[in-house]
């Protein structure tokens, strides 16, 4: 069974010259988490990851895995293990020496190293391919290679840097669901950095969204989509409208006038609105008793299969999107140019404070 450590960073900064990368970075990870760095290039998330792993030394602050701090260790003393991006495969060894490479670094016998190769091999379902080369395998082939030469270190923590970002869509989402599959049997915390919302909501049970080297929120993926701390988290998590409004007296006016109630009756000043797009309505006319209407024009109309998404403009407030049912949009179906009314419940309303 693996051993049960924390991951907790304490004023993690990490200085290039003048140029600040991550910034007093504080956050605590419980062992046996999945856990997802999401965030824009150069947010700080890869050099967030590299400092737990011991490839980047932070400039400030302490990192500690369990009761251990390893803030200045070198990474082979860490109790962490990295899959890199490109997966660094030496192309000149088959499965089991590229596996069982740290190992033989560490003087193990060839017999004892192999069949421990082997034996992580089977773990990732690779034990049929022992024997090739690198280049005789797929990309999925070669990521599962890539995995089992990080946890045959037995680490407490694995460290993934962009996974799956060198692989097909259709083979994204198959390796997506081996990655959490896996995390899930061996039970040890996984800190996956990755740019793709879809990947990090399906796969973590804690998403840290982060901006400018620093954390805007960390939280369930659950609370992340429906409860985001900020514009930019809901803004960039995607699936929501976004919209500025001065508060005060339990509702709020719009930048085009229209007065919006809040279900925060204490919010005041300068603050936004979120409205999940596929809570939000096209209705005709004064048909939405209840509902804040506002009128705009039809942008967009882009077809996913299941879900029709319909973009907005309205005057004097930033671009909206509706996401209707695919059954729904087709029943009384719009095209770029229409005049649209969109509608939302009160409820629907998701106060973010500047």
């Amino acid at each position: 069974m693996a051993k049960r450590s924390d991951v907790e960073l304490i004023a993690v900064t990490k200085r290039y010259g003048q140029t600040l990368a991550v910034d007093g970075v504080n956050l605590r990870i419980p062992s046996g988490t999945y856990c997802c760095l999401l965030g824009p290039s150069g947010c700080g998330k890869t050099t967030t990851l590299r400092m737990i792993a011991g490839h980047e030394i932070a400039s400030e602050g302490d990192i500690l895995l369990g009761m251990d701090n390893i803030t200045n260790l070198p990474p082979a003393r860490r109790g962490t293990a990295m899959m890199f991006q490109n997966y660094a495969l030496f192309p000149h060894l088959d499965c089991v020496e590229n596996v069982a490479f740290s190992l033989r670094m560490k003087g193990v016998a060839k017999a004892a190293r192999r069949e421990a190769a082997m034996e992580v091999l089977r773990r990732v379902h690779m034990e049929g391919f022992a024997g090739r080369l690198p280049a005789q395998l797929s990309g999925g082939q070669q990521q599962r290679v890539a995995l089992a030469r990080a946890l045959i270190t037995d680490p407490s923590v694995l460290l993934l840097d962009e996974p799956l970002s060198a692989l097909d869509p259709f083979l994204r989402v198959k390796m997506r669901e081996e990655l959490k599959a896996l995390q899930t049997r061996l039970g040890i915390t996984f800190i996956h950095v990755t740019h793709s919302q879809e990947e990090a909501m399906a796969l973590a049970d804690l998403v840290v969204v982060m901006k400018g080297g620093r954390i805007e929120q960390a939280d369930a993926p659950r609370t992340v989509f429906n409860r985001p701390a900020t514009a930019f988290v809901a803004q960039f998590i995607g699936g929501h409208n976004v919209l500025a409004a001065r508060a005060g007296g339990g509702s709020a006016v719009l930048g085009n006038g229209t007065v919006v109630p809040l279900p925060d009756a204490t919010a005041t000043g300068d603050i936004h609105v979120a409205v999940r797009a596929d809570r939000a309505r096209l209705v005709s006319g004064e048909g939405a008793p209840g509902r804040i209407v506002v009128a705009g024009t039809a942008r967009s109309v882009e077809y996913f299969g299941p879900i029709v998404q319909v973009g907005i403009d309205v005057p004097d407030l930033d671009p909206l999107a509706v996401s209707l049912a695919e059954h729904d949009f087709f029943a009384a179906p719009v095209a770029p140019g229409d005049a649209v009314a969109v509608a939302w419940a009160p409820e629907d309303i998701h106060v973010i404070a500047p």
